[in-house]
C-alpha cells in the first residue's frame, strides 16, 4: 500500500475536527441544519489552516444522505464517493494549473446539467487569485446567477487579488492563523495514534516554527518520525530543520553582553563551519533576547528545555530591560545591513564586534530614538510616531522643519525624523541655515548626522519644500568650544557640526 503522509492521513473528515477556526464551522453547521447553504463561497487564510479541508468537507455536508447535526456521516454511498475522490458531482480543481478562460468555460457549459447522483455539483477551486482576467469574467456570470443545484468554493490565501466583482458574489470566511496551543494539542493526538513519543517542549517548538499553519506543523513532526529516534526532543527538531543549536545561540548572546570577542568570533566560525545560515542564526539571537526580556519581565517562557532556561536565568540576570532593547536595535541594524549586502559574513561578523566594542554606551536615548526596529515580534512603528508626535507643538512653531521631519516620516527615515523633530531652525538668510539642537548631540546623535551628509536624500527634501538649494548648519548648544565643519560636496550641502 502507497504511503500517504500524516498532514493527508490525518486530515480532518468532520466539521469538529478541523481544529481553531470555531467561528467559521459553527456558521457552517447551521447553515447545513437550516438548509440555507449559500451559492458560492470564499474561503481566504494562510496555508494549511483548514481552508480546502473545511471545503471538501462542506461539500460532504451538504450532499450527505444522512447528515447529523450539520455534520457529514462519512458513511453512506455519496460521503464515501467523495472522500474517495471519484464522485463526479464534486470537482475539485488548482487554479494554479487551470488557469484560462477554456478551464472556466468548461464550469461554464457543465452547470447547466443536473448531477449524477449527488443533491448538488460542487465546485471547489484552490488557490482562486491565479485564474487570468479572462477566466475570472468568464466565472462571473455563473457566480451571479447560478443553478439551484449548483455550488462554488473557492480558496485562497491572497484575496486582495481577486476582483472585487467576485468577492461581492461570495460569502467570505477568514481563516485565521491557528493558535500554538492548538497545534500542540494536535500534535498530541497524532503522536498518540502513531505511537511516537514528544516532549512537550519539542511541540511547542514544532507549532513555534509552524507560525500558526498547522500542516507545516505536522509535516515537521513527520520529518522527526522518520528519523528512528525513541523520542522526539528539542535537539533533534533543531537539527532537522537547519536551526543553530541552542548553546551556540546563548554562547554568543553572553559574548554580548560579556564583550567578550574572542567567545563571539568562536561561535561565529563554528556556525560557518556546520554550514548554518548567518541569516537564521541572527534572528535567533534576536529571537533569544526577546525571550530573555520576555523572562526577565514575567518569568515565564516557553519552547525551551530545563537547562536552556536556566541559562537565560543566568543571563537575565546580568542585564537589565533597558539594555536588552538596545542590543535588540542594534542586532536589526546588523540584520538590515547583511540583507542586502554581497559579503554577509563581514556585514555580520563586523557587526557583532561592534557590539562587543567595550566603548559602545548602552544609553535611554538611543532607545527611546530609535523606535523602528522592524521584525516580527518588534515595537510597533505607532511607538515611533508617539515620540514624534510629542514634538509636536514645536514643529508648529517651526513650518519649514516639521515639513522636513514629515517628509522623511513618510520616506521611513525615521531615525533622521526623531533626531530633527528635537531640533529648531535659525535661518540666517535665505540659503543658510542653522539647525540648533537645545539639549546636545551625543555620540549617537553625531553618528546620524555622518548619515545625513552621505545621502542625498535630506538635500532632496529640503529643496522639495523650499525649492532652494540650503547650506545647513548643525549647532549643538551644549558643547559650543569649537566648529568641525564637514563639507559633502556630491550632497551640496555644507554640514557644520558645532561642538
Amino acid at each position: 500500500m502507497a504511503y500517504i503522509s500524516l498532514y493527508r492521513n490525518f486530515r480532518p473528515i468532520k466539521f469538529s475536527d478541523v481544529i481553531g477556526q470555531d467561528h467559521i464551522i459553527k456558521t457552517l453547521k447551521n447553515q447545513v441544519v437550516a438548509n440555507r447553504v449559500g451559492h458560492a463561497y470564499l474561503f481566504t487564510g494562510g496555508r494549511g489552516t483548514g481552508k480546502t479541508t473545511s471545503a471538501k468537507i462542506l461539500s460532504r455536508a451538504v450532499n450527505c444522505l444522512n447528515p447529523q447535526d450539520g455534520e457529514p456521516c462519512n458513511e453512506c454511498e455519496i460521503c464515501k464517493e467523495i472522500l474517495e475522490g471519484s464522485l463526479p458531482d464534486v470537482v475539485e480543481m488548482d487554479a494554479a494549473s487551470y488557469t484560462g478562460v477554456d478551464d472556466i468555460r468548461g464550469i461554464r457549459d457543465e452547470v447547466n446539467f443536473l448531477p449524477t447522483k449527488a443533491k448538488y455539483r460542487v465546485y471547489i477551486i484552490d488557490e482562486v487569485h491565479m485564474l487570468s482576467g479572462g477566466a475570472f469574467n468568464a466565472l462571473l456570470k455563473t457566480l451571479e446567477e447560478p443553478p439551484e443545484h449548483v455550488k462554488f468554493i473557492l480558496a485562497t490565501t491572497e484575496p486582495q487579488k481577486v476582483p472585487v466583482t467576485i468577492l461581492s458574489r461570495c460569502q467570505r470566511f477568514d481563516f485565521k492563523s491557528i493558535s500554538n496551543d492548538n497545534i500542540v494539542k494536535r500534535l498530541k493526538e497524532i503522536c498518540k495514534k502513531i505511537t511516537l513519543e514528544a516532549d512537550e517542549d519539542a511541540l511547542y517548538l514544532i507549532a513555534t516554527l509552524s507560525e500558526g499553519h498547522m500542516r507545516d506543523a505536522i509535516s515537521i513532526l513527520e520529518r522527526c518520525s522518520q528519523e528512528g529516534k525513541e523520542k522526539v526532543d528539542i535537539s533533534l527538531i533543531r537539527e532537522l530543520v537547519g536551526l543553530p543549536k541552542t548553546i551556540y545561540i546563548n554562547k554568543i548572546s553572553n559574548a554580548i553582553i560579556e564583550k567578550d570577542v574572542g567567545e563571539a568570533l568562536s561561535i561565529i566560525s563554528k556556525i560557518l563551519e556546520e554550514g548554518k545560515d548567518l541569516e537564521d542564526f541572527l534572528w535567533e539571537i534576536i529571537k533569544y533576547f526577546k525571550d530573555i526580556l520576555v523572562y526577565k519581565s514575567t518569568g515565564i517562557i516557553s519552547s525551551y528545555s530545563k537547562e536552556d532556561i536556566e541559562n537565560i536565568d543566568i543571563i537575565s540576570k546580568k542585564i537589565n530591560q533597558r539594555n536588552i532593547l538596545n542590543i535588540i536595535y542594534r542586532l536589526s541594524d546588523i540584520e538590515n545591513d547583511i540583507k542586502w549586502s554581497n559579503h554577509k559574513t563581514i556585514m555580520f561578523e563586523t557587526g557583532i564586534l561592534r557590539l562587543c566594542d567595550n566603548e559602545e554606551r548602552y544609553d535611554q536615548d538611543f532607545v527611546e530614538k530609535n523606535q523602528n526596529f522592524d521584525q516580527k515580534e518588534s515595537i510597533k512603528e505607532k511607538q515611533v510616531e508617539k515620540i514624534i508626535e510629542n514634538k509636536k507643538e514645536s514643529q508648529e512653531k517651526n513650518s519649514d522643519l516639521s515639513q522636513i521631519v514629515n517628509e522623511l516620516k513618510k520616506m521611513k527615515m525615521i531615525r533622521w525624523a526623531i533626531l530633527l523633530s528635537s531640533a529648531r531652525i535659525e535661518k540666517k538668510d535665505e540659503q543658510n541655515w542653522d539647525i540648533i539642537f537645545e539639549n546636545g548631540l551625543d555620540s549617537i546623535n553625531k553618528k546620524i548626522v555622518d548619515e545625513m551628509k552621505k545621502d542625498d536624500s535630506l538635500k532632496e527634501h529640503i529643496k522639495k519644500i523650499t525649492s532652494k538649494d540650503i547650506n545647513i548648519n548643525f549647532v549643538d548648544k551644549k558643547n559650543t568650544n569649537g566648529t568641525n565643519k564637514v563639507t559633502n560636496n556630491d550632497l551640496g550641502i555644507d554640514i557644520n557640526i558645532i561642538n
